[in-house]
């Protein structure tokens, strides 16, 4: 089993991705980074958990919809977000992938505030 995290280069992103380690460490799983954007590089606490990266298909549009397609799989137990403080204004006129994921996905999603 793993734990599949949304990997950004935000705030919340890197937030998600610290508790996502400590998760996968918590529950003796491995770590899979799906990067949604941006770039990563190994984080130097992941001592004893072992970690991949994953990218959404080039082909789509929505990068939210490949990671609830990937947490789809049996190998997963949990997703871990970034969410951000956003108005009801922003959310309704720009859409919100946080909210997509927490809405669609199957598996336990675990949000993590920066």
């Amino acid at each position: 089993m793993s734990v599949l995290v949304a990997g950004t280069d935000t705030p919340a992103g890197q937030a998600a991705y610290r508790y996502g380690i400590e998760e996968a460490r918590r529950r003796g799983e491995d770590l899979v980074v799906f990067l949604m954007e941006g770039e990563h590089s190994p984080s130097p606490d992941l001592v004893d958990v072992s970690e991949s990266i994953e990218h959404p298909d080039d082909r789509t549009h929505s990068p939210s919809g490949d990671l609830i397609d990937r947490a789809e799989h049996d190998d997963i137990s949990a997703v871990v977000i970034g969410v951000r403080h956003r108005t009801a204004v922003a959310k309704l006129f720009l859409g919100s992938s946080a909210q997509q994921i927490i809405l669609e996905a199957n598996k336990p999603v675990i949000c993590i505030k920066s």
